[in-house]
């Protein structure tokens, strides 16, 4: 075993591993550390709990294995991907704060060995953080309430009528910043589940989706993460708090436990995750190197 948990633990301020992302607290374990050092070995493989895993055949981002500092006040572990001209981030775990120009120092230096056109250095903050900043990680406990249908112009993509499914390829490439031409194209192709969509006037104007339910890395059922988006004129008008609520609801009937979100802090859907109770477990903050 190559990390010590007495000395990892305590620097685990937010719930976030390396090449996995936000993890539910009750999951976060040595052995997750462990599995992503083992699946660097393998090239490109994917661990079996992995979200990424519906969205490709091969994980593009994996741990540097052989550059890892691990220390009893800090930890640092480097990761690399080959998307595009290819970025290194370094995970900072440690409570000083010098942690971070020391990741930023290391991501600089792997880049140029592996010809990487970013360095980046990522440090996780705990949810008491005053004054945060870059991406909050929120969880939807499906245990702690029920989610009830809310009704409204909300059902899956096919089963609306066909001219109404003709106009989400106009919304998918209207919303493509939000991930949805992304999603248009898994949907086309058949290898992502239902996507719910609310329409007005005979158009798609906002979606979620997809919707999966999978075990995470100790067999807990977990709805995984959406793309989620309204047109901005259509906004403001309630079909977003709409849209999520049917989603919750979904998940909920088909057995998921919980979700876990990441959304931009002070983002519309930052402010919606707060005005729906879910739970802050921290923030994640990314700096370029």
């Amino acid at each position: 075993m190559f990390f010590r948990w007495d000395w990892l633990r305590p620097l685990l301020t937010a719930p976030i591993v390396p090449t996995l992302g936000p993890v539910h607290p009750h999951a976060l374990t040595v052995d997750l550390f462990e599995d992503t050092l083992r699946a660097a070995v393998t090239d490109r493989s994917f661990l079996h709990y992995d979200k990424d895993r519906r969205w490709s055949i091969e994980k593009e981002e994996k741990v540097l294995r052989g550059d890892v500092v691990h220390q009893p006040d800090h930890t640092l572990i480097p990761t690399l991907t080959r998307r595009g001209r290819g970025t290194v981030k370094v995970f900072a775990y440690g409570h000083r704060g010098s942690v971070v120009d020391e990741a930023a120092e290391l991501a600089v230096k792997l880049a140029a060995v592996h010809d990487a056109v970013k360095a980046l250095a990522v440090r996780p903050l705990g949810p008491e953080t005053v004054f945060p900043h870059g991406t909050r990680i929120q969880l939807k406990d499906f245990t702690a309430c029920p989610c009830p249908d809310p009704g409204g112009p909300v059902r899956p993509v096919t089963d609306w009528p066909t001219a109404v499914q003709e106009t989400f390829a106009a919304f998918a490439t209207a919303m493509a910043a939000d991930g949805l031409a992304f999603l248009h194209d898994q949907m086309l192709a058949g290898r992502c589940g239902p996507v719910l969509a609310a329409a007005v006037e005979d158009r798609v104007v906002g979606a979620i989706g997809p919707m999966e339910v999978r075990p995470d890395a100790i067999g807990c059922p977990q709805l995984m993460p959406q793309y989620f988006a309204v047109l901005p004129q259509w906004r403001g008008h309630g079909l977003g708090r709409v849209l999520w609520r049917a989603a919750m609801h979904w998940g909920q009937y088909r057995g998921a436990a919980y979700q876990l979100l990441q959304t931009e802090v002070g983002g519309p859907s930052d402010r919606l995750c707060q005005a729906e109770g879910l739970i802050s477990l921290g923030y994640s903050h990314t700096t370029p190197a």
